[in-house]
């Protein structure tokens, strides 16, 4: 049976209805919970990620791992440290921006604009993943691999595989998220298209998905930072 509490105005709020006792849409409330579990779950990746990191004497220099621009055709070497990563993060960025401008559209009920900035959102996003499997791809033509590191530590020693184990299962992780929030950016340009929020006469799921997006964007900011820069 529905639980119920009554507000200061005397309006019954009923949880079972979709109001949470904060007045706060139910939807929003539990993808709050899930994007909170989810936290717990890279923090714990990135903790773990820093405690080795930081217990190890030496370690591979980023500046040397990432040298390459690993676009095919351009074999740029040596002279380009993080420049790719750097344009990568760059799209994620501008991704979130547009998606931003996908929420604000559709509250104020403006289906072409909502149409589309989700498609420059999804555009961004299969941007991002392109760029993560050509680093990847690159990385392994080098002999990286999960058990396998061929780069050396900053102080010249031979290297553990820890590194690449990290890299390769946490930057997996998080373009795992990246590809699942595509697919519901595209499951949401279709519903728009369709008329779905139209007829509802409510854009709100594209915020939930925008909050889903924000995340993402915002758990790439401590992946970057581990491993491009630290």
């Amino acid at each position: 049976m529905a639980t119920s509490s009554v507000s200061t105005s005397g309006k019954i709020k009923w949880w079972g209805g979709g109001i949470s006792p904060l007045n706060v849409e139910y939807g929003k409330v539990m993808m709050w919970f899930f994007l909170i579990s989810d936290a717990l779950t890279f923090g714990a990746f990135l903790i773990s990620y820093g405690t080795t990191r930081f217990a190890t004497s030496s370690w591979p220099d980023p500046n040397t791992v990432f040298k390459s621009v690993p676009i095919p055709g351009l074999h740029l070497e040596g002279n380009y440290p993080l420049v790719f990563v750097s344009i990568m993060t760059f799209i994620l960025i501008i991704s979130s921006v547009t998606m931003v401008l996908a929420v604000q559209a559709g509250q104020r009920m403006d289906k072409k604009a909502v149409v589309k900035n989700l498609i420059y959102t999804i555009i961004g996003g299969l941007a991002f993943v392109g760029c993560q499997a050509m680093e990847w791809y690159h990385l392994h033509e080098e002999g990286a691999w999960w058990g396998k590191n061929p780069f050396a530590n900053s102080n010249g020693t031979l290297s553990s595989p820890n590194f690449t184990n990290y890299f390769f299962t946490i930057t997996g992780f998080h373009g795992f998220h990246v590809s699942t929030g595509i697919l519901i950016n595209i499951i949401m340009l279709i519903m728009t298209l369709c008329n779905v929020f139209e007829k509802r006469k409510s854009y709100l799921m594209i915020e939930k998905a925008g909050l889903y997006w924000h995340f993402v964007d915002l758990v790439w900011v401590f992946v970057f930072t581990c491993f491009y820069l630290l």
